[in-house]
């Protein structure tokens, strides 16, 4: 494990594979490198010809967190990340993480490139939007000590799962995990904001990226996933839209990882 310190003192902990351009790994919600594989995995493969970070975001894994959030404050710490690769980086990031990669692409840091897997969009009436106060409702679980109630929330209210499914996970190995970063699941619910309201994408949010954006869904995925991340290509004036054949919310590494390698060499 390496560390980087962002521009707040928080200690950011991350893995990086091979040399080469960097490219690095931005997870969404609850992900991080103890409970998510995949990214060590991409990270192997195309270790033979970039240099692939991937990291805990702040207040997850073996990275510290420092009060107040801001989302500023991730943007800080990819530029931390970028800083310690030593040239512009290509950002890859799954769901929300592909949110925080936009804001970190129009805040003006040096990436040169964005692929994003399914962001979290919602406009038009294809699932229920987000309650206005998630949020709210999420900090007042956490500041309550009732972190579980903020992990049910998550997973009811922004992933869909079905109230009778989770609580068959409560009872799983997996929910642990989960509950222990409650805390940041309102991080990403300050990034995404009003993207997942049901109505159309803002179109000054974005409207400073200008690199090369790959946005991909899988074709198996919800539907509203894959309609939300078709919306995020429309918005951007840089952007390809790639279904992905036979893939869901995740993707298997052998499948990712050739077109992400196809995605740079173009770019």
């Amino acid at each position: 494990m390496s560390t980087v310190k962002s521009s707040d003192g928080t200690t950011i902990a991350f893995e990086a594979w091979g040399q080469g351009r960097p490219l690095i790994l931005v997870d969404g919600a609850t992900a991080h490198r103890a409970v998510n594989p995949l990214n060590a995995q991409v990270a192997e493969l195309l270790s033979d010809e970039f240099r692939v970070y991937a990291y805990d975001r702040r207040g997850r894994g073996e990275s510290t967190d420092t009060a107040p959030y801001a989302i500023q404050r991730e943007i800080e710490d990819i530029a931390a990340l970028i800083e310690d690769a030593g040239q512009p980086a290509i950002l890859f990031a799954w769901s929300s993480g592909s949110l925080l990669s936009l804001d970190a692409a129009a805040a003006g840091l040096p990436i040169s490139a964005l692929a994003l897997f399914e962001p979290p969009v919602v406009t038009d009436d294809g699932r229920p939007p987000l309650p206005t106060d998630y949020v709210e409702q999420l900090e007042a679980h956490v500041a309550a000590g009732r972190r579980d109630l903020a992990a049910e929330l998550f997973m009811t209210a922004a992933a869909g799962m079905p109230p009778e499914f989770v609580a068959g996970i409560k009872q799983s190995p997996y929910f642990a995990p989960v509950e222990e970063i409650a805390h940041t699941i309102a991080y990403d619910g300050r990034i995404m904001g009003t993207t997942m309201s049901g109505n159309p994408l803002p179109t000054d949010r974005w409207a400073k990226v200008d690199v090369p954006v790959l946005v991909m869904h899988g074709d198996k995925t919800a539907p509203w996933l894959a309609t939300g991340a078709e919306a995020v290509a429309d918005v951007l004036p840089s952007a390809t839209f790639k279904p992905i054949p036979g893939e869901n919310h995740s993707t298997e590494p052998t499948v990712l990882a050739p077109v992400l390698r196809q995605f740079a060499h173009e770019v």
